[in-house]
């Protein structure tokens, strides 16, 4: 073992730290919502006797004792600022958290495992809000989000339209050269595949595009890249091999923000569904209602519901404060089965 080899292993080593203590203050934050007072002084002394009785191999009592007051004590200061806190799938670094510091930087990000966990812990209150991704202009809508949102009681409260970037990552140093295999999500590696033919370079799916990065990160391989965007290679400290490697320029995904209730203000933009067994027939009579009061509808989806039964997305300008869509809601309500306005919101594109 050389140097080199015992250091690369510390950079591994501080890689899983900072994303450990990352996880530590997001618990200590949703936590804040089960305690009457943000100090907890029992809890505190309970954590620091069970850290410093541990505490017996190089790193001693006093040692980790100071560490973990101090790690406590952010907490706390995290504690008492009280910022939003906003569900994402994936990992940190993910597009949807990039959407997501777009609409509110100072908005506690909160990683989930799926989207189905983001919407359960919006609904439950563990959460206030919710991010998600509805569509995109290369691999069309996100099936499982459209799913969800047929039968959901959450309200979509903002949308970002925003361009989504790939980079080619890696351990910083690494030459391009020796990069012989590139992880990520297998959306973006097929949004990425002329560029991988030309380089050579073998597609990894991976569960995440940002947890491809993290995973480049802490395993430090100099073989293997990653393809995310160019926040989780600043919060990876991963090297830029190459920007903008995506084949198509064109490639933009839309996240709504969900809440339990509905926006407080009044927005640019309403999303509605309802449900058919006549698709045509029913999408034909909605849609001459909110033609006849010109309202321009943005986007009609159809989504498989039931066996032999549709749910019908659509959005379109204005907000339910305009006496003309009011009225067109209103009438599709009466005209379609189960009309169910999802919210009206502003929608910001980047």
């Amino acid at each position: 073992m050389t140097l080199k080899d015992l250091r690369d292993d510390i950079d591994r080593i501080d890689a899983k730290l900072l994303a450990l203590i990352d996880q530590r203050m997001e618990k200590a934050l949703l936590a804040r919502a089960f305690k009457a007072d943000v100090a907890d002084a029992p809890r505190e002394a309970a954590v620091l006797e069970r850290i410093t009785r541990s505490s017996r191999c190089l790193s001693g009592p006093a040692f980790t004792g100071e560490l973990w007051k101090r790690i406590m004590a952010e907490a706390r200061s995290i504690q008492e600022k009280k910022p939003k806190t906003v569900g994402f799938q994936g990992e940190h670094g993910a597009n949807s958290e990039v959407a997501l510091r777009a609409w509110d930087a100072s908005a506690a990000a909160m990683p989930c495992v799926e989207f189905s966990d983001v919407f359960d812990a919006v609904r439950d209150g563990l959460f206030d809000y919710g991010i998600v991704p509805v569509e995109n202009t290369l691999g069309g809508i996100v099936g499982p989000v459209n799913s969800i949102l047929i039968n959901t009681d959450l309200k979509i409260v903002a949308a970002i339209d925003s361009p989504i970037s790939h980079c080619l990552l890696a351990v910083p140093g690494v030459d391009h050269r020796e990069i012989r295999s590139a992880y990520s999500h297998s959306q973006a590696l097929a949004q990425c595949r002329s560029f991988l033919a030309r380089n050579k370079l073998e597609a990894r799916p991976y569960y995440d595009t940002a947890g491809a990065a993290r995973m480049i990160a802490e395993e430090r391989r100099r073989d293997t890249a990653a393809i995310a965007n160019r926040f989780a290679a600043e919060i990876y400290d991963l090297e830029i091999i190459k920007d903008d490697i995506q084949d198509a320029a064109n490639n933009r995904t839309r996240f709504l923000v969900i809440a339990k209730e509905s926006a407080s203000q009044a927005g640019n933009k309403c999303s509605a569904v309802f449900s058919t067994n006549d698709k045509a027939g029913a999408l034909f009579g909605i849609l001459e209602i909110f033609a006849r009061e010109g309202i321009n509808l943005t986007r009609i989806e159809s989504v498989p519901d039931k066996p032999g039964d549709y749910a019908i997305f659509i959005d379109f300008d204005g907000s339910d404060a305009d006496p003309a869509v009011a009225k067109a809601i209103a009438e599709a309500k009466a005209a379609a089965h189960g009309f169910r306005l999802l919210g009206c919101y502003e929608e910001r594109r980047l």
